[in-house]
């Protein structure tokens, strides 16, 4: 059973004022009553992908910070529909790296098969496949999207193992031209020239940073992604983000998306397709300013699921 394979979340990050003038959203999870409208929240507490990478440790902390301020959180105004969240936990870390993936696979294919919409809080971003392969393993109707927000491709081989640059060529090389992958946000001082020339050889779509505005953002992604398309998975990796305002990540530039840059694509993404699953991955608390990364994550959370509500009303 699943339920074997995760640990619940600590009761204390439910947040209540006890106020039912100030409703926060940790009562929501904490009643977690079966509303029609259902998101599943989870957390894959591994930074073992990131080490893996040459990376900076701290992203295993991340899933239950990000929870603390997203629990605190009121729900939006306008959106007057009952919505149900459900927690289901942190995965266990039992097994090898290889074992985890294949384990967090398995939740994500159980989630998206009963069409429930998830958000999945990493963690390294080797975790992004579990969260696309279990997508596209359950999504066999159409031709699927997988949208990627990130500084880098993660196309990296894997001659030397899984890490958290392997993700994007794990999927390729299993699901190829069963599924369009866009990656947004890409910086040219962190990708190899033939790992790009890789994925838009197997059908990838890059949109490098340089080449978003605020104002043309929505604009090109119109240009690149078949508007056909329906079933979504968002991943983020946080570095995508400047450090301005995501300091707390292994790697993080100055010369990455601002905000409303980043939430003009999101809220397209979300307003056009039919996004049913959300990543964000590579917060690293213990590398973070007064956690401002992890709100971050928490606020870009709360867009997703009340995006999703409007959309519903």
């Amino acid at each position: 059973s699943p339920d074997m394979l995760l640990t619940p979340t600590p009761s204390q990050l439910f947040f209540t004022k006890n106020d039912p003038q100030d409703p926060r959203l940790g009562e929501w999870a904490a009643l977690s009553q079966n509303e029609e409208f259902h998101f599943q929240i989870l957390g894959f507490p591994d930074d073992e992908g990131i080490r893996l990478n040459g990376g900076r440790n701290g992203a295993n902390l991340a899933p239950d910070l990000i929870r603390k301020y997203f629990y605190k959180m009121t729900p939006e105004a306008s959106v007057l529909q009952k919505f149900s969240i459900e927690d289901i936990g942190n995965m266990s870390l039992k097994g090898t790296l290889e074992e985890r993936h294949e384990r967090g696979r398995n939740i994500i294919f159980e989630i998206a098969q009963k069409k429930h919409r998830w958000i999945s809080l990493g963690g390294g971003h080797d975790y992004g496949y579990c969260d696309t392969a279990g997508f596209l393993q359950a999504e066999k109707t159409t031709k699927p999207l997988i949208v990627n927000f990130d500084a880098h491709l993660d196309v990296r081989p894997t001659d030397f193992g899984f890490s958290s640059g392997t993700p994007f060529f794990r999927l390729m090389s299993e699901f190829g031209t069963s599924c369009s992958l866009v990656e947004i946000g890409l910086q040219p001082q962190c990708n190899s020239p033939y790992h790009a020339r890789w994925l838009t050889e197997r059908g990838g779509q890059i949109l490098w940073r340089d080449e978003i505005s605020e104002n043309n953002i929505v604009q090109k992604l119109q240009q690149i992604i078949p508007l056909t398309i329906h079933p979504t998975f968002i991943s983020v990796d946080i570095d995508a983000l400047s450090s301005a305002i995501a300091p707390g990540c292994s790697q993080s530039w100055a010369s990455g998306l601002e905000w409303k840059e980043f939430a003009r694509a999101f809220d397209f993404l979300i307003e056009l397709f039919d996004v049913r699953g959300l990543g964000i991955y590579e917060v690293s608390p213990p590398l973070d300013q007064d956690d401002k990364t992890s709100k971050l994550a928490a606020t870009i959370m709360h867009r997703f699921i009340f995006q999703n509500l409007k959309k519903s009303q």
